[in-house]
């Protein structure tokens, strides 16, 4: 008999974990709340897996330092909070055009500005997305539960070495701080775990040399519009040959880097949509609806960027009426109503930007209007 591994460790610990296990050995940042946990947790643990971790002097300097580190061969990661992804904005974008692998880590808080820093909020997903300039796409992965959480953690460095790109990993305060028993997934369960040298399959996806310093050959790597040579461009076509790149490589791998949570939907007239924590109060308050005669199910995304619009429309194709809880003052509606809704379904949005956790009453209360108005 084989007897599970269980771990009952806070969210960013989990991260943390799951980092090592993926196979990251560099790790730079700088103290930020809610996300400081990662740092100093690595800070023990990187050395001791014959790993470094360095704390730098600011957010642009960290991020700056884990592009060098990928750059020499080594898989790298980060981890900031908003004010801080608003620092590292612009060496994000140096990372997606030399397309360069290593995973972002951000634990959200309240904003804009300074916010409230030890509060949860939703407030960074369209800055995931949109805040470097320039055309480009992302990945950007939202788990909930301290299993997903470690495996989609284990993902972002997966899917990074296979696409040659930053990848954000966006929880938010709560998941962070939360410390519940969990079964550490196994092996055949996670992930591929294996050095970049063996990722050979991303060569399609590099518009550079494929490859690292220090491994013999010439590399020359800029934030400027370059040829598949690494040299800088003027060219046109070369340029518009490079931006279709960066924006389709991951744009049609959509259907692969789907995933998201299907809950009670089969006999569904109302959809709760959602991401991340209020995930949580969602299914309390799917359960409440249900056992008023209410049927009504969930959507939960977990991999935010590229955004799930096949899944999402045919959804809204069998429904009557959706409701979205977040955390900000409507990122996902507004992406969901783009992107998915007929003018015929009602959309409900249930914000709550005040530092607290979306109660599942207040859920309850928008699917039973939703509800009355079917």
């Amino acid at each position: 008999m084989i007897h599970e591994e269980r771990a009952f460790w806070p969210g960013n610990e989990i991260i943390a974990e799951a980092a090592i296990r993926a196979g990251c050995t560099f790790f730079a940042g700088y103290p930020i709340t809610p996300s400081s946990e990662i740092a100093s947790h690595l800070a023990l643990r990187l050395p001791q897996v014959g790993g470094t971790f360095i704390q730098m002097e600011d957010e642009i300097a960290a991020m700056g330092a884990i592009i060098g580190g990928s750059l020499g061969g080594a898989k790298s990661m980060t981890a900031t909070s908003g004010p801080g992804l608003s620092l590292k904005s612009e060496n994000i974008g140096f990372a997606v055009m030399a397309e360069t692998p290593c995973v972002i880590v951000d634990v959200q808080r309240g904003g804009p500005a300074t916010g409230l820093p030890t509060a949860p909020a939703q407030g960074d997903i369209m800055q995931a997305r949109w805040g470097t300039h320039g055309d480009h796409s992302i990945i950007a992965l939202t788990p909930l539960y301290p299993r997903e959480v470690y495996i989609e953690t284990m993902r972002a460095f997966h899917l990074a070495e296979l696409y040659r790109t930053p990848v954000f990993l966006m929880v938010d305060e709560i998941i962070a701080h939360m410390t519940e028993s969990f079964s550490v997934p196994a092996d055949s369960e996670c992930p591929p775990v294996k050095p970049r040298s063996e990722y050979g399959e991303s060569r399609k996806n590099s518009f550079r040399p494929w490859g690292d310093f220090f491994e013999g050959q010439h590399l020359h790597i800029t934030g400027l519009s370059h040829t598949e040579q690494g040299f800088p461009t003027t060219n046109p076509a070369i340029v518009q040959r490079s931006i279709d790149h960066l924006v389709n490589k991951i744009v049609n791998a959509e259907p692969e880097l789907e995933r998201y949570e299907s809950y009670l939907l089969d006999d569904a007239d109302i959809a709760v949509v959602t991401f991340g924590s209020p995930g949580r109060a969602s299914r309390e308050a799917i359960n409440l609806a249900r056992e008023k005669g209410i049927k009504v199910g969930m959507f939960r995304i977990i991999t935010f960027w590229p955004f799930p619009v096949s899944p999402l429309r045919d959804l809204v194709d069998r429904v009557k009426a959706v409701v979205v809880p977040e955390m900000n003052m409507g990122m996902l509606r507004l992406q969901v109503e783009k992107s998915a809704m007929r003018r015929d379904v009602p959309l409900l949005g249930v914000n709550v930007v005040g530092g607290i956790p979306i109660l599942p009453e207040l859920i309850l209360d928008a699917i039973e209007e939703a509800h009355r108005g079917l």
